[in-house]
C-alpha cells in the first residue's frame, strides 16, 4: 500500500520546533482523516496535529519527548483503499530503495502527572494542566481523580467533570496523606529530595527558559519607560455589578474588567497609532490592525499571551466573548498557533492578583504595554462648583510601557490619558 509521511505543520511565528508529548495511535490503528494523532507542545501553545488522510499508522519516527522540527516527518501513514476524496491530498510514494526512516531512540521520560506511594499505576490517565490545578487545589487524589468518569475525548476528565464530581463530593472527605503528590514540574525536570536546611535546585522547563529568554532580550533590545495615571472606575464597577447576573444568565459568561480596558486601549490607538508600531532595523513599521495581546497565568505558573485580532473592528460583547473564549483555552492548552501570534499591543491585568501597580517588560517586537492594577475603593478629592468634597471611589493605577526608541514620553503620556479618557467617560446605560 502507499505510504504518506505526516509532517510537523507551522505551528506560528518564530516557532521552530515542537515536543511530542503523548501519542493518541499506535502502530497499526486505523486513522481517519482530521483524526489527532499526536499531541505536542510549543514554547508558546499545546495543540495537537491532526492526519490529512485515512490509513492505518505504519510507523512513528520518534518517541513520546522528542523535539522535531518544523517540516520534519514523525508518523507514516499506509492509506486505505478506500473511495477518492478530493479533499484529501496525494499520498506521495517513498522509493522502494530508501526504507523508512529509523526512529530516534530518545530516554523515558517521566509523565509530568506524578504520584508517590505503592499504589502509583506504571500508565498515568491523562490530564489537563487545568484538572490537576483544581485536584491539586482541593485534595484529590490519584486514586480519586482516577475513578471519575471523564465525558471528554477518550474519557477524559473536562474541568466540568471534576467541578461536578466537587460539588457531590462529601463534606470533609480526603484522600489518605502523602498518597497523591501533584507537582507542576517539568518533564525535564526530575524531583529533587528536600532536606532541612539546604537549598534545592530547580531546572527551569522549556517554556520557563524561552520566556527568561525573551524577557532579558526584550530588556536588552529596547530602553523601557513607564508612565503611570489614576483612573476611576466608579462608573464601570457600578455598571458591571448592574448587568453581570443577567449577562451570564443569558451568556453563560462572566462580566470582567479587562474587556472594558481593552476596548479603550483600541479606541486610544485609532487616535495614536504611533504607539502600534515594531521596530525593524533603522524603520519603524506602523500596524494598520490592533491586535491586542493578554497576558494569561497558567497553572503551571508560567505565561501565554493569546491575542485578540482586530480589536479595533470588535463591539464590547465581541471583545468580551473573545476574552472568555482565549482564557479559557489558553488554560487547558487548546488555542491555536495563530491565536497566540500577530500582536501589535498587549494588555497585562496585574490587579487579578491584588497588586496596585507594576512596570511590565514589553513584549518584543511590540513597542507597547499597558497594565491595569487592582481596584481598591479609596478617599479622593472631589472637584465640583460648589468647593471640593472628599467622597469613596473605586480608583485603578493604570500604566503604559513603551519602547523610548520609537515613543517619547509625550506620545507616551497622551495615548495613557486618552485611555484613562475613555475609561472615565463609559456610558453606563450601554446594554450588552
Amino acid at each position: 500500500m502507499p505510504n504518506y509521511e505526516v509532517t510537523i505543520p507551522k505551528l506560528g511565528e518564530s516557532v521552530i520546533e515542537a515536543t511530542l508529548t503523548k501519542w493518541l495511535k499506535n502502530d497499526g490503528d486505523t486513522v481517519q482523516v482530521d483524526e489527532p494523532l499526536v499531541e505536542i507542545a510549543t514554547d508558546k501553545v499545546d495543540s495537537e496535529i491532526v492526519s490529512p488522510v485515512a490509513g492505518t499508522l505504519k510507523k512513528k519516527v520518534f518517541g513520546e519527548g522528542s523535539v522535531v522540527a518544523v517540516g520534519a516527518v514523525f508518523a507514516i501513514l499506509d492509506t486505505l483503499a478506500a473511495p477518492e476524496n478530493e479533499s484529501q491530498a496525494p499520498a506521495p510514494e517513498l522509493p522502494a530503495e530508501l526504507p523508512a526512516p529509523e526512529p530516534i531512540e530518545t530516554p523515558e521520560v517521566p509523565s509530568i502527572f506524578q504520584q508517590s506511594g505503592p499504589q502509583a499505576t506504571e500508565k498515568a490517565r491523562f490530564y489537563s494542566p487545568l484538572v490537576r490545578s483544581i485536584a491539586h487545589q482541593e485534595g484529590i487524589s490519584f486514586k480519586e481523580l482516577d475513578a471519575i468518569p471523564g465525558t471528554g475525548k477518550d474519557d477524559r476528565v473536562t474541568k466540568q467533570d471534576i467541578l461536578n464530581y466537587l460539588q457531590g463530593r462529601k463534606p470533609g472527605s480526603k484522600p489518605p496523606e502523602r498518597e497523591t503528590a501533584f507537582t507542576h514540574e517539568t518533564i525535564e525536570a526530575p524531583a529533587l529530595p528536600v532536606l532541612p536546611g539546604e537549598n534545592q535546585i530547580i531546572e527551569m522547563d522549556r517554556i520557563r527558559q524561552i520566556i527568561a529568554n525573551h524577557m532579558v532580550k526584550s530588556v536588552q533590545t529596547s530602553p523601557h519607560v513607564t508612565s503611570f495615571m489614576e483612573v476611576d472606575m466608579t462608573r464601570i464597577v457600578q455598571w458591571r455589578e448592574k448587568n453581570k447576573d443577567d449577562f451570564f444568565k443569558r451568556e453563560h459568561e462572566k462580566l470582567t474588567f479587562t474587556p472594558i480596558v481593552i476596548e479603550a486601549i483600541a479606541k486610544s490607538v485609532r487616535d495614536y497609532p504611533m504607539v502600534n508600531v515594531s521596530v525593524e532595523g533603522t524603520k519603524i513599521l506602523l500596524h494598520k490592525r490592533v491586535n491586542i495581546g493578554m497576558a494569561v497565568a497558567l497553572p503551571n505558573f508560567n505565561l501565554i499571551v493569546p491575542v485578540i485580532h482586530n480589536a479595533h473592528e470588535k463591539s464590547l460583547l465581541g471583545i468580551i466573548k473573545a476574552v472568555n473564549n482565549l482564557s479559557e483555552r489558553a488554560r487547558i492548552s487548546k488555542l491555536l498557533p495563530d491565536e497566540i501570534s500577530g500582536g501589535t499591543i498587549s494588555l497585562t491585568n496585574l490587579g487579578s492578583f491584588g497588586t496596585i501597580m507594576g512596570t511590565p517588560i514589553i513584549n518584543q517586537p511590540q513597542a507597547a504595554i499597558v497594565a491595569m492594577g487592582t481596584i481598591r475603593k479609596m478617599p479622593v478629592v472631589i472637584e465640583g462648583p460648589e468647593g471640593d468634597s472628599i467622597a469613596i471611589r473605586s480608583m485603578m493605577v493604570l500604566s503604559v510601557t513603551y519602547d523610548h526608541r520609537v515613543v517619547d514620553g509625550a506620545l507616551g503620556g497622551q495615548f495613557l490619558s486618552r485611555i484613562v479618557h475613555y475609561l472615565n467617560t463609559f456610558n453606563i446605560n450601554q446594554p450588552i
